[in-house]
C-alpha cells in the first residue's frame, strides 16, 4: 500500500518511528505549498491510499485504488480534481462513501456519482432525495481486492458511519471515522438534535457507546483517518495532525480514556461548544436533497460584468458585495457596502459564518486571476446563487472615477501613543479563549462570531478601537460596520500580535463583565 497524507514536517518527524511499528517503508518526504506530503510503502500490498486535505475548510477526503477499483470518501464539491486523478491512474471508481450528512461543507457526491456511475454509500437511518445505498451495519463493500465495512456510530448525527478498511490479507487496516472521532477530539454531539429528537446530552450518550463499542475495540495499530482537522467548527479540540492511530488515541484523545463513565463524557463532550455557524442547517440539506452542478455554479461566478452591468445587478437584485481583497488593500479603498472576507484565510467558514443564508445572491469583487478560486470556495459551503464578478476588479472601480470608501486604519505603535487605559474603549474580535490567554488591559472581548448580536450595542456616538489577532477578522467586521452606518471606530493593522510588541498595558486576567455573552 501507499499512503500520501499531508501534514507539517514535525509531525511526521514524530510519527516515524511508529510508521515502522505499522510494517511500512518510508519512500520519500517532500515540500509541497507549504505543506508536507509523506509516502509510505506498506510491504506486499497492492492498494493506495491518499488524504486530499483542504486548509480552508480543515477537511480530509481520502482516494482508495485496489486492482483497478477505486472509492473516494468525503469528497470536495468541485469534481474535475478526481475525474482527472482517476484517469491518469487508469481506475473505475465503483463508490463514494459518505460518513454523514456534512454541516460544514457542501460534498460533490451527486455530481461525482453523475459523472462516474459509482454508487453512493451512506450508514444506516440516511435517507436521501437521490439513489443512494443506505447500508446496514457491518456490511462490506469490496474495491479490487479490499473491503471496506460499515460500523455505524451514531452519536454526530443519526446516520454517523465510520468505514473500516480491511486489507487483501483479511486484516483491519484503517478507519475513516468521519466526523464520529478526530485526532484529539470527537464530533460534537448537539448539530442533529433537531432532526434526531433528541437532546445532545442524549446524543453524547450514544457517541460514548459508539466509540467504546466499535471504534475502541479496533486493534491499536489500526489507523485514524479524520474527515477534519484543527480549525474546523465540528469539534473544539481537534490536533493539527490529520492522522493517527486507535492506541494513540485511547492514550491521548481526552474523550476516549479507560476509566470514563458516560456522565463524565456527556459533561467534558458537551462543556464549551460554540453554537454552530448559522450556513450548517442549509449545507446539510443540500447534501441530503441534492444541489444545482457545480459547472453551473462556476459558469455564473464566471462571468465578468462592466461596472454598468455591476452596479445595475448590485440595485436590482439586493446582492451582497463580496471583496476577496487582503485587508490592508481593503482598507485604502473599497466600493461602498462591500464586506471584506480575504481568499487567504479560513474564506469559506468565515462566509458561511457570517452571510449565513446560502441564497443570498452574491457579486465578487477580487484580484485579477482569482475569479475561480473565490467562485470554487464559495460552493464548497453552498454559496451557488453567484452573479458574477466585477471585470477588472477594484482598480477598474477607482480608475473610472466611482464613489470609494476606505477604513480608518492606523498602526499599533501608533495606537499605543493615543490609547488611555479608562478613557479608550477597545473591541478585540477574537475568540473568547484568545482574548482569556492575554488581552489589552479593559478591553471588551466580542467576538467576530457573534457581530451581529454585538452590533447592536454599538453607540455611534462613541469612538472605539477594533481589532483582531492579525487584521483579518477585525477588517471583516470593519466592513460589517461600515455597510450598517457606523465610522466611529478606528481598526489596528496586525492586530493584537503588533500591539503586544508595543507597551501597551496587557492582562490575562478575564474581566467577566467586559465579555459579551
Amino acid at each position: 500500500m501507499v499512503c500520501i497524507s499531508n501534514g507539517n514536517l514535525y509531525y511526521y518527524q514524530r510519527i516515524f518511528p511508529k510508521l515502522k511499528k505499522w510494517n511500512v517503508t518510508i519512500v520519500t518526504v517532500f515540500p509541497k505549498k507549504q505543506k508536507y506530503i509523506c509516502i509510505i510503502k506498506l510491504k506486499n500490498a497492492i492498494m493506495l491510499i491518499e488524504q486530499i486535505y483542504t486548509g480552508c475548510l480543515a477537511q480530509g477526503a481520502y482516494y482508495i485504488t485496489s486492482n483497478g477499483e477505486a472509492a473516494i470518501i468525503d469528497p470536495l464539491r468541485e469534481t474535475q480534481p478526481y475525474l482527472d486523478r482517476l484517469d491518469r491512474d487508469g481506475v473505475k471508481l465503483k463508490y463514494i462513501f459518505e460518513t454523514h450528512f456534512h454541516a460544514d461543507f457542501v460534498s460533490g457526491h451527486v455530481d461525482l456519482s453523475r459523472q462516474t456511475g459509482a454508487q453512493i454509500v451512506y450508514g444506516p437511518n440516511a435517507i436521501c432525495e437521490f439513489e443512494c445505498i443506505s447500508a446496514q451495519d457491518g456490511q462490506e463493500f469490496t474495491i479490487g481486492d479490499i473491503k471496506i465495512k460499515v460500523l455505524h456510530t451514531p452519536g454526530h448525527t443519526m446516520e454517523s458511519s465510520t468505514f473500516l478498511l480491511i486489507d487483501e490479507n483479511n486484516k483491519d487496516h484503517a478507519i475513516f471515522s468521519g466526523d464520529t472521532l478526530f485526532i484529539g477530539d470527537v464530533g460534537r454531539p448537539d448539530l442533529a438534535q433537531k432532526a434526531a429528537h433528541m437532546t445532545q446530552e442524549q446524543l453524547a450518550g450514544i457517541l460514548f457507546h459508539s466509540l467504546r463499542d466499535k471504534v475502541m475495540t479496533l486493534a491499536d495499530n489500526v489507523i485514524v483517518y479524520p474527515a477534519h482537522g484543527s480549525g474546523s467548527a465540528c469539534g473544539k479540540n481537534m490536533s493539527k495532525e490529520t492522522i493517527s492511530t486507535i492506541g494513540d488515541q485511547k492514550s491521548t484523545n481526552y474523550a476516549l480514556r479507560g476509566d470514563m463513565t458516560e456522565a463524565e463524557f456527556i459533561k467534558e463532550v458537551t462543556e464549551g461548544l460554540l453554537p454552530p455557524p448559522a450556513y450548517f442547517g442549509m449545507n446539510v440539506a443540500m447534501n441530503k436533497k441534492g444541489y444545482d452542478s457545480f459547472e453551473n455554479v462556476l459558469h455564473l461566478g464566471m462571468r465578468a460584468l462592466s461596472i454598468e452591468e455591476f452596479e445595475l445587478a448590485a440595485e436590482e437584485t439586493g446582492a451582497l458585495i463580496l471583496d476577496t481583497r487582503n485587508n490592508g488593500e481593503f482598507a485604502k479603498g473599497f466600493i461602498p457596502q462591500s464586506v471584506n472576507v480575504g481568499i487567504n484565510g479560513d474564506f469559506a467558514p468565515w462566509v458561511g459564518a457570517l452571510i449565513a443564508n446560502v441564497r443570498q445572491p452574491i457579486l465578487i469583487v477580487c484580484e485579477r486571476g482569482n475569479e475561480e478560486e473565490t467562485v470554487t470556495r464559495l460552493s464548497r459551503v453552498g454559496f451557488d446563487n453567484l452573479i458574477g464578478h466585477l471585470d477588472g476588479g477594484y482598480d477598474a472601480w477607482a480608475k473610472a472615477g466611482k464613489q470609494i470608501d476606505t477604513v480608518n486604519r492606523i498602526t499599533a505603535e501608533q495606537f499605543a501613543a493615543a490609547l488611555k487605559i479608562g478613557g479608550s474603549k477597545v473591541i478585540d474580535v477574537r475568540k473568547e479563549s484568545e482574548y482569556c490567554s492575554e488581552h489589552v488591559n479593559e478591553a471588551y472581548s466580542w467576538p467576530l462570531a457573534t457581530i451581529n448580536d454585538w452590533i447592536k450595542e454599538i453607540n455611534p456616538k462613541e469612538h472605539f478601537y477594533l481589532h483582531c489577532a492579525s487584521g483579518y477578522r477585525s477588517m471583516i467586521a470593519a466592513s460589517i460596520l461600515e455597510a450598517r452606518g457606523f465610522r466611529n471606530f478606528t481598526e489596528i493593522e496586525g492586530g493584537f500580535n503588533a500591539v503586544a510588541k508595543t507597551d501597551v498595558p496587557k492582562t490575562d486576567f478575564v474581566c467577566q463583565s467586559k465579555v459579551f455573552k
